[in-house]
């Protein structure tokens, strides 16, 4: 067997699954180089290539940047590259015409089962939807003793209305000028748009249901 066909033969590589693997993935698809979205996002070369080899988690304010610079939603992430869910995602508005999501991928988001993202300064993702929805980010949240949204002083922004309720521990969110504290059963909503960080000061877990709607398309608040 000659050095060609042994390597022709050999199985191709897994595709990378983690998510920084998954963000080096879409980027390649849109034809970027590493130094091209660090220069768009106004951050260091390093800094993305340690995100996307893993040897670094993204805050929730850098990888907000880096989905909405190549155009993704943070359900795309949840989702291995090339997985059915990926290519047959529903990404119609609410009440368009076609079959429903769940019929396709199920109702019923068991715990055990959810797709997860971790991410840097403590903070876990759980998604609670079984299939991708574009309009709709629908969240479990999991802030560890001292995990923060973005790092102290550094707020964030973007498109959209978000919802919010604590399970368990004391979270605290800053929008625009206000500081709040949320505790078990209180609730918060706000508008995107208002630049805007979620920490957790205390000393235990803080657990919450987060919605972020109309992201990517926004949604007209209700008449004031």
């Amino acid at each position: 067997m000659t050095e060609s066909q042994s390597t022709a033969e050999q199985p191709a590589a897994a595709a990378d699954d983690s998510l920084g693997g998954r963000l080096r993935a879409e980027r390649d698809r849109r034809g970027l180089t590493l130094r091209e979205l660090a220069r768009r996002l106004e951050v260091s070369p390093s800094l993305v290539s340690q995100i996307e080899t893993g040897k670094t988690q993204p805050s929730v304010r850098t990888l907000y940047a880096i989905v909405s610079e190549l155009g993704v939603s943070f359900d795309d992430l949840f989702a291995p590259p090339g997985s059915a869910e990926r290519r047959a995602a529903p990404s119609q508005p609410s009440g368009s015409e076609g079959a429903q999501p769940s019929a396709a991928y199920g109702r019923v988001q068991r715990a055990g089962d959810r797709a997860v993202i971790d991410l840097g300064s403590g903070v876990r993702w759980e998604r609670l939807t079984t299939w991708n929805d574009r309009d709709l980010e629908f969240l479990y949240a999991i802030y560890e003793a001292g995990g923060s949204s973005s790092p102290d002083g550094s707020l964030m922004r973007h498109q959209g209305r978000e919802f919010g309720t604590v399970i368990t521990g004391e979270l605290g969110v800053k929008v625009g000028f206000e500081d709040y504290v949320l505790g078990p059963g209180d609730s918060i909503a706000f508008d995107s748009s208002i630049p805007h960080r979620l920490h957790n000061d205390g000393g235990e877990v803080a657990t919450a249901i987060w919605i972020v709607l109309g992201r990517y398309h926004p949604a007209q608040p209700p008449d004031q």
